[in-house]
């Protein structure tokens, strides 16, 4: 790329309980003249940033549309069910989702798991967001089904969680607007996910690694070394150029004289 192609800054976006710290981290070292910028977005609005050029690429839930945006499925997280310290739960270490029959579950309508059939017994009304449904939980109101993540984001002293058994998971991706060629940011960005080196040849906006000064010797030697092969291959042929002229001997032989 040249100077004026190349971006003042990479955006990314990421939903709630997604930790871009240890990439961006990456980032930072890879290419410390280009800023990266990141953008929190909800899980229901990350599509429509991406497909309107909001972000170069987000870390975002599953599904997306496959028709406006490329993704790779990064990891795929457990679901737990998020209850107060004194629910009788709290005495396994994982449950299932029959033991929640008798259970007022809680479904924000910024859910991110993808139900068939909701466990338990519905709330009266839908939570606005998932720290509303939290909230209600703390209260004594019912209990909620989230991703481990979230549950960790909204932690609170006086709840806590357990992991659910054969319950729906949200999986998480890299996802970015489809474009040929893929801009090389972005690639740059996928190499650091799917953790390529930096020699890597996927690379391109990365800078090419220096030379050792052993390899910088190396080089000089060799170079020194064909200099040397060449002035002699001049040499000699410089010496067979004075003995031939046109192709033929240029020493003149006289004619053998008369007896």
């Amino acid at each position: 790329m040249t100077g004026s192609d190349i971006p003042s800054s990479f955006r990314l976006a990421y939903v709630p309980g997604v930790t871009p710290t240890k990439w961006v981290r990456v980032w930072h070292e890879r290419l410390p003249g280009t800023p990266l910028e990141l953008i929190q977005v909800p899980p229901a609005d990350a599509g429509r940033l991406l497909a309107d050029g909001g972000a170069e690429a987000g870390l975002v839930r599953l599904p997306v549309d496959r028709d406006v945006l490329s993704a790779i499925p990064l990891y795929t997280e457990t679901t737990v069910v998020v209850i107060p310290k004194d629910h009788a739960a709290t005495a396994a270490e994982e449950i299932t989702l029959p033991d929640l029959t008798d259970e007022i579950v809680l479904h924000p309508l910024d859910d991110v798991l993808d139900w068939e059939t909701l466990p338990g017994r519905p709330a009266i009304e839908r939570p606005a967001s998932t720290a509303d449904a939290i909230e209600l939980v703390a209260a004594g109101v019912g209990v909620l089904l989230v991703p481990q993540s979230l549950a960790r984001l909204h932690h609170r002293k006086d709840l806590t969680y357990r992991p659910v058994l054969e319950a729906p998971e949200s999986r998480v991706a890299l996802s970015w607007p489809q474009e040929e060629p893929t801009p090389d940011l972005v690639e740059e960005f996928i190499g650091i996910v799917r953790g390529r080196t930096v020699n890597s040849t996927r690379g391109r906006a990365a800078t090419p690694p220096q030379p050792s000064a052993k390899e910088k010797a190396k080089a000089k030697a060799k170079r020194a070394g064909t200099a040397t092969g060449s002035a002699r291959k001049q040499a000699a042929t410089g010496r067979r150029a004075g003995t031939l002229k046109g192709g033929k001997p240029t020493g003149k032989r006289g004619k053998p004289r008369g007896r």
